[in-house]
């Protein structure tokens, strides 16, 4: 008889699917901006701030969308679990 599964793993499987999620979105953003707007000659750049265009969407404007983005995932989908071992209880 296999013991009955923890329900914590679930949750923790789902947090850990959405943070490999925002991780992935956040490597897609910075290589699109930093390779998609950096891969142009340097005489032809635009600058935001005194920084190049693609160095600020790529990592200023990416940090703050990050930031925020997380902030809002933890609020809205992470749940507190305890990580008490739960008392089995004997139904004799």
């Amino acid at each position: 008889m296999w013991p009955e599964e923890d329900s914590r793993f679930h949750i923790a499987n789902r947090e850990a699917l959405i943070g490999v999620g925002l991780v992935i979105f956040n490597f897609i953003w910075w290589y699109g901006f930093a390779y998609g707007l950096g891969s142009r000659d340097p005489s032809e750049y635009t600058y935001i701030f005194g920084l190049p265009a693609w160095f600020f969407y790529s990592c200023v404007l990416g940090f703050v969308v990050m930031s925020i983005l997380v902030t809002v995932v933890v609020k809205l989908f992470f749940v507190e679990v305890s990580f008490d071992e739960e008392e089995k209880r004997d139904d004799t």
